[in-house]
């Protein structure tokens, strides 16, 4: 109930004053493994310790460079901090280098080492002790170097360089203009690195096994029901020994509940050099299907066993099983099952001040956030996401539409058609075995192509994955003939065979230039803007409900506000801002969710929720989100009206509820002014359902500003004390009563003693911060020792009437991989790489660059409601 929900979330500021660990610390994947225990394979932490230099620098790639006067940072890292309002290309593009100084462990004595980079922005040249040995284009799939094959012992001490360059480049996909680019290319080695040792025996790379669907680990399905499940396990193992080699494969399938429900092995000989790929299949009898609202997972448990049954190499990985099929007009079917509509978002990776340099912790709670408010399903734009957010959307219960690299932008040259190709294999190749997986979309994103590269795009697909289910905008070549399902609107129903669905709704901007439009409202701007937002979402969120089975559901363009290449202000229609502080919008989501539902991590049940701040400026309507049946609104005590959730047979599951022409400022004033009875104006909000109160929540006007107030935007977990994961933590502007003084303007100063540091400075607006609607947020970074931080927060002028400093105590944790450094770094390296980077086109560069925006809006549509 909402009234537990509050009493927990007041509890938790409380208790997160003096916070020793979180409530839930999630896992994460490398490289597609969980961590087994005693499988002869050991993952490493190669964040740590980089020197880093921007901009271009002559002989940088040299075992000899002198980098000594070069910043030391950890992975992921942007080469520039940004203010959290920097759109419109202000952001750094161009060269930059990274240099790491390690030795190999003796430990690791007859080990095949890799070096493993999730990611780079853009061109990335690697060197290994001076020597060029990778270039990788493309900035958001991984690539690796495997150290033994050039010669690296135990014992060795290696320099890795790395040159990275995210400015633009047609020859390679997305391959468009940052200028003319609806998000922004931040730069960096901005996911991260890892060293990966393993036995010279040993489970491939899928990606640099380059086996069509095949390397590595594959589980695939045959028939599945409530009663009977068929898993199907391809496991590709390779001999790097100069002997042959006799193993033993086995994966154990262990069930949800942690109990291993049958082991499977099969023994293998290989010649030297040589690679093979295994096949096992099991029966599961009455398996534990995975579902949106029950994310049931089974592990897989690889191991390769030496003849004496020593584990080579291994790792576990995560599945959910499930049967989806795509019916056409009679719609989506989950495990035999007509399934609810696919109501969800679009996700960007980008983070205020960071841009795309984001832990896996923040990860997480992206989609830790996502779920509660109600998305089931995710695409992901315009390419594939961090592994780390893969892996939440399994754990969390949210399909996603995984989409190759790629948006507005052709390039004629056949090399480019080949470079996308290759993108769509890796990200196959990556993402597989994920369950929330749904959808490909392997064509480029609201792009003009040829009719060949539409069908060899799917092609691809269908080869990497049998029988994946492809998506694409019906109008692009050839996709209404061959695809799956296809992008459209409720309207287009019955005009096509298959499924549809809307890949962006909620936009309602009046052209292509100004971007004026009521969906996108900044948090800043406050009460009216905010409800403004909310009620049109709200709209455009009722659209997605039409009559018949055809239509199977949609994803709001965007959640998350977030920085843009072409356009001055940054997207502002999220439902939450680039912090992930909340709107009214995102209680709006929240409100669909059903009030019965029960869901293993998302916040769910009964839900009411004031879209009103009782201000002198708020609006005499009282709008309310809530799921239960009917809303009961008590003002000032005394004051009791009624309404109901008006539903529909076809249309949203809970429309917004408003009391209409309730509130006048002037007549409120009454109590507190004439009859210094100010605690009686409140607003006590009542959820019902079958006339039973389920919930409840009270709202009182926020007085003057006397006290700040902080806490944790954490989800429950802890800080990682690897030097690059970090939290937010919101400092509000509250009354006597605890009451948000939402019309605060103030500027707070942060301050921060103990095992972390404040990420940002003045010249990004971080530190000190701008109360917007009542709040502030900082953002805390771990160092390399777990221990006790405490932040302390301040009003910039301080004087005997200012809002009194408030503190928050809470404690970093130990990482759970080794970390591989020989230099740690610094200590509040913020304003190293913060301030502008100044690059102006002309005026006519300008109008050229604009009317190329314009003709590719006019074509494509930036009025996605329509």
């Amino acid at each position: 109930m909402i009234r537990a929900y509050i009493l927990i979330l007041f509890t938790s500021l409380i208790f997160n004053t003096n916070i020793s660990a979180g409530n839930y610390q999630p896992d994460f994947s490398v490289a597609g493994f969980y961590s087994l225990e005693k499988s002869g394979r050991e993952v490493y932490d190669f964040n740590v310790g980089w020197r880093f230099f921007r901009g271009e620098i002559s002989g940088a790639e040299k075992a000899d460079f002198d980098d000594s006067r070069w910043d030391v940072v950890s992975t992921p890292h942007t080469v520039q901090l940004m203010p959290s309002e920097a759109s419109g290309s202000r952001n750094y593009q161009g060269a930059a280098w990274y240099r790491k100084h390690f030795t190999i462990d003796n430990s690791l004595e007859g080990k095949l080492i890799n070096i493993y980079f999730e990611a780079a922005m853009g061109k990335s040249i690697v060197y290994l002790n001076g020597k060029k040995v990778e270039e990788h284009l493309g900035g958001y799939l991984p690539f690796s170097i495997e150290l033994t094959q050039y010669g690296v012992k135990p014992g060795d001490k290696c320099i890795i360089a790395v040159f990275v360059d995210n400015s633009d480049d047609k020859d390679y996909p997305p391959g468009k203009k940052q200028t003319t680019l609806d998000f922004t290319y931040h730069g960096g080695i901005y996911r991260d690195v890892w060293m990966i040792a393993t036995s010279k025996v040993h489970i491939t790379d899928p990606n640099k096994a380059d086996k069509i669907a095949g390397g590595g680990v594959f589980v695939q399905y045959g028939e599945i029901t409530k009663k009977r499940a068929e898993v199907v396990i391809y496991t590709d193992i390779a001999n790097a020994l100069a002997s042959n080699q006799s193993v033993t494969v086995e994966n154990q399938l262990i069930d949800p509940s942690g109990k291993i429900i049958k082991k499977l092995s099969a023994k293998v000989t290989l010649r030297k050099g040589e690679g093979k790929q295994i096949t096992q299949k099991v029966v599961v009898d009455n398996p534990v299907l995975w579902y949106p609202d029950s994310p049931s997972l089974y592990k897989v448990a690889t191991r390769v066993l030496a003849s004496d049954g020593t584990s080579l190499d291994g790792g576990i990985t995560r599945i959910g099983i499930r049967k989806t099929e795509f019916r056409g007009k009679d719609g989506f079917w989950l495990n035999g099952e007509l399934s609810d509509r696919l109501i969800g978002g679009n996700r960007h990776q980008d983070f205020a001040y960071v841009g795309n340099a984001m832990p896996n912790s923040q990860h997480w709670k992206d989609a830790k956030k996502l779920r509660d408010a109600g998305c089931r399903i995710i695409r992901v734009a315009h390419y594939p996401q961090d592994p780390s957010f893969m892996d939440a959307c399994d754990e969390l219960g949210m399909f996603v539409i995984v989409a190759t690299p790629g948006w507005q932008y052709w390039n004629k040259d056949p090399k480019f058609a080949g470079l996308v190709y290759d993108d769509i294999r890796n990200m196959i190749r990556r993402d597989r075995n994920h369950t929330s997986v749904l959808m490909w979309e392997p064509i480029l994103n609201e792009t003009r192509f040829p009719l060949e590269f539409s069908l060899k795009a799917r092609e691809i697909t269908q080869t990497e994955y049998p029988g994946a289910a492809c998506v694409a905008d019906h109008h692009s070549a050839g996709v209404a003939d061959n695809y799956e399902v296809v992008y459209g609107w409720p309207k287009d129903a019955g005009n096509f065979e298959q499924c549809i669905f809307t890949r962006e709704f909620g936009e309602n901007v009046d052209d292509w230039y100004a971007h004026n439009t009521n969906n996108r409202a900044s948090r800043s701007w406050g009460e009216g803007p905010l409800l403004t937002q909310a009620l049109q979402l709200a709209i455009a969120y009722d659209e997605m409900y039409p009559e018949g089975r055809q239509f199977i559901g949609g994803a709001l363009w965007h959640p998350f506000d977030h920085q843009r290449g072409y356009h001055p202000d940054p997207y502002w229609g999220g439902i939450m801002d680039a912090f992930r502080q909340p709107k009214y919008s995102y209680y709006m989501f929240k409100s669909q969710v059903s009030a019965l539902l029960k869901h293993p991590f998302s916040e769910t049940g009964p839900m009411v929720f004031i879209a009103h701040e009782i201000s002198p400026f708020s609006s005499p309507d009282v709008t309310v989100f809530t799921n239960c049946d009917e809303v009961r609104l008590i003002m000032y005590g005394t004051d009791t009206l009624v309404q109901k959730v008006v539903r529909r047979q076809y249309g949203m599951p809970n429309p917004p509820v408003t009391f209409k022409n309730v509130y006048d400022f002037n007549k409120m004033r009454i109590y507190p002014y004439v009859e210094k009875q100010w605690q009686k104006v409140t607003f006590v909000v009542e959820g019902l359902i079958d006339g039973k109160v389920v919930c409840s929540t009270k709202k009182m006007p926020s007085r003057r500003s006397s006290k700040l107030r902080l806490s944790l935007d954490n989800e429950g977990q802890a800080l990682i004390a690897n030097a690059s994961d970090f939290i937010p933590v919101i400092c509000e502007v509250t009354d006597d009563e605890g009451n948000v003084r939402r019309l605060a303007k103030e500027q707070i100063l942060f301050t921060v003693t103990g095992e972390g540091e404040i990420i940002g400075d003045e010249i990004i607006g971080a530190n000190p911060r701008a109360v917007e609607f009542g709040s502030a947020p900082v953002l805390i970074r771990s160092t390399l020792n777990p221990g006790k931080i405490k932040v302390h927060a301040r009003v910039l002028f301080e004087g005997e009437h200012a809002p009194t400093p408030a503190w928050i105590e809470f404690e970093s944790i130990a990482p759970k991989r080794r970390l591989v450094y020989s230099e740690k770094p610094q200590v509040n390296q913020s304003s190293i790489y913060s301030g502008t980077y100044k690059r102006q086109m002309s005026e006519d560069e300008k109008r050229k660059t604009l009317n190329e925006v314009e003709l590719q809006q006019t074509e494509f549509g930036e009025k996605k409601s329509e």
